[in-house]
Parts: structure tokens; sequence; C-alpha cells
């Protein structure tokens, strides 16, 4: 099969849609379909199986010609949007492609419908274009249940999840001590780690507030930034950054929280194996979509997460992951201490996270869109 793939974000650019686009297009490739991805021209692809056409501009009324003529000269089966609004730059022209492409099916991967605080007074617009994009795709698939939740009234919807956009192994003879001390642990302490960028979504305000619970109680918590600040496609990101950075100075956190900065995979998977819970309060609850989960989950790390909003039948609290409510920055704090006095439920927790990556790997994953969009192009033949 000819799949194209576009997509407003790839690599270098920072964020989990680029990133997740580019292991899926590799796998594909590897499992012997003919891969094509149109890009911004920010973007860069050093894989051969994979032909890039990195020549959008931007993503106007124009783009949709672009992507016509692209498709056209790759006699394309199939086109797969990656969408999500931020990567798009918040253009309402994208939602059209599948008009623009006159009978080529185009099925659309929805990667976080959540999307208010980027249009706060686009109002039944916002809702309406969104749902346009949905009934015109041939396909739609959802990325997690909560989308999944409001798409799954179209008879042409799945559920395929991501995986971890972080792969590389940890070596054989891993030592996690020196990865400690880089992160400015001292033998006794309870390191813990935050994967992601800076996102109003991500519940920094509630762990800086256990933290400081936390300290002030005696637990010898330390925190680590593991990855790269406020990102490219949210341009909130940055405010909201600098906003976290003044509350850590006002709760006189600075001593006990070491940045990594923007880091290769190597060096996050260490981090994250060497810390001793991974801490991610999202807001809107532990959610498939989440990114950094899936790396926590890949390594087989012990996670304290956000009870999600809809029912996830494979989250077990206390088995897997454990869950706290949203918000809630006491019984945050109440988990970690129980961890720190607990050996034995973080073994527990890391053993059920290791079993759990077992249902995002990517080659399933691969297999699964190849299902869906030789599905998609039967039912539009």
């Amino acid at each position: 099969m000819r799949i194209g793939i576009v997509t407003g974000e790839y690599p270098p650019m920072q964020g989990g849609v680029g990133a997740y686009t580019r292991i899926l297009a590799g796998e594909l490739a590897r499992q012997g379909q003919s891969v094509f991805v149109l890009a911004s021209d920010q973007a860069r692809e050093d894989q051969s199986e994979i032909a890039l056409t990195n020549t959008v501009h931007g993503w106007g009324f124009g783009s949709l010609r672009s992507v016509v003529g692209w498709a056209r000269q790759h006699r394309l089966d199939v086109v797969n949007l990656q969408f999500q609004t931020a990567a798009f730059v918040m253009s309402p022209w994208i939602h059209f492609l599948p008009d623009a492409m006159r009978g080529l099916p185009v099925v659309t991967t929805f990667h976080d419908l959540r999307f208010p605080y980027l249009f706060p007074k686009a109002g039944r617009l916002r809702d309406w274009i969104v749902n346009h994009l949905a009934r015109a795709s041939a396909g739609v698939i959802a990325t997690n249940h909560e989308d999944l939740s409001r798409l799954q009234r179209l008879s042409h919807a799945a559920l395929i999840p991501i995986g971890s956009n972080i792969l590389r192994p940890l070596p054989a003879d891993f030592d996690p001590y020196p990865w400690r001390g880089q992160a400015g642990a001292q033998p006794g302490d309870f390191l813990l780690a935050y994967f992601g960028l800076f996102n109003h979504s991500k519940g920094l305000d509630t762990l800086l507030a256990a933290l400081a619970d936390l300290r002030r109680g005696g637990l010898p918590a330390r925190l680590v930034f593991v990855g790269g600040g406020a990102g490219s496609s949210d341009p909130t990101n940055a405010a909201f950054m600098a906003e976290m950075t003044a509350r850590i100075n006002r709760l006189e956190l600075k001593p006990c929280i070491h940045y990594t900065g923007y880091l290769d995979e190597a060096a996050v998977g260490a981090y994250l194996a060497a810390s001793d819970v991974v801490v991610l309060p999202f807001t809107d609850g532990a959610s498939y979509r989440r990114g950094s989960l899936m790396a926590a989950l890949h390594y087989g790390c012990a996670i304290v997460t956000t009870t999600p909003q809809v029912d996830i039948p494979t989250f077990e609290s206390g088995e897997n992951l454990l869950l706290v409510p949203p918000d809630d920055s006491p019984a945050l704090a109440r988990a970690i201490e129980h961890l720190y006095r607990s050996p034995e439920q973080i073994a527990r927790l890391r053993q059920g996270a290791a079993v759990l990556a077992d249902s995002f790997r990517w080659d399933t994953i691969a297999r699964d869109y190849v299902s869906f969009l030789y599905r998609s192009v039967t039912n539009r033949s």
C-alpha cells in the first residue's frame, strides 16, 4: 500500500506528535508499506525508507493544494492526517483536507480533542469544524479512550494507541547511581522524576505543592525534570513554564530540583529508570494519549499518576501504576510518602508497568494501522 502521512509536526521539531509520526512511518516501512510523509519546511529525515517532502511553509488555504499535488505525484492509495490543533498552528483549513482530496480516502488520526484553551472564543464553530473533519474522513483513529468516546458514534472509528516515543534500550549492566548523582540525589534521597513538556494540563503546580509538603515533613525528596521545557508546538507552554519557575522560587524548592534540558533517548531512559518514582499528575487524568506515561511504562518505572476521566480497564491502581485524584496535592504527597516507606510496593509497580508496556508495542500498532487503512480504502472504492 502506498501510504501518505500529513503532519504539522515532525523531527527535529519537539513534540509528541512529531516523534510518534516518525516512529510509525518507520515501522510501517519495515512492514513492507511504501511510506511518504508531507511536513513543514523544518522537518528532516535520515531514514532512507521514508520519502519526506518538507516543502510546506504554512498551513493556510494554499497548503491544501500542496497536499493534493503531493498525493497525485506519489500515486497514493490513502492519506493519513496526523491531527492535533497545535501541530498545525491552529489553522482552520486543515479540517477540510478530506474535501480537497476529491475521492482519495483520508484517514484522520486524532491525537487530542481537548482544545478549548487553544480556541477560547470559537464556541460552536470549534466543535463544528472538528466534527466536520471526522465525518468527512474515510476513517478516524482515536489514540485514547476519551477521544474515542466522542468519535465512536461514527461507524468508521477505531482505537489504536500510541507507543513510547523513547525506545532506546538500557544496557544490560545499567548503573542508576551516576544518573541519580547528576540529578543531585545523595544516598538516601528519594528521587522523583517528571518527564515531558511544561504544559498547563500536566499538573505541575500540584506536583510542586506536594514536593514542598514532603520536604517540610522531613522526607528527603528531590525532583528531576527530564526533557526539553516548553517545546515548539503550543505557544502557551512558554508562559506556563515561566509561571512554574516563579512558583518554584516562591516555595523555595530550587535547591532540590534539577533540570536536564533536552536529552537524547538514551539519557531520557536512564533518568527515568534511575528514579525511585515517576510522577505524572495530569489534571485531566491518566490517558493513552500521554507519551510521557507510555515512556515510563516502557522503562518499567514505578508510576504515580491521576485517576482517568473514563474507565480504562488496563490501568490497575496498585498493580501497574498508583492512581490519585487530580489537583489534590495532599493525596499526591501521601501516595509518594507511601512508596517511600514501601520498597515492596515500588517493586510491584515496576513489574506491573513492564507487563502493561507490552500492550503498546510499535509493531502491533503498525499492523493495526495497515489493517484499518486497508479497510478504509476498500470501503471507499
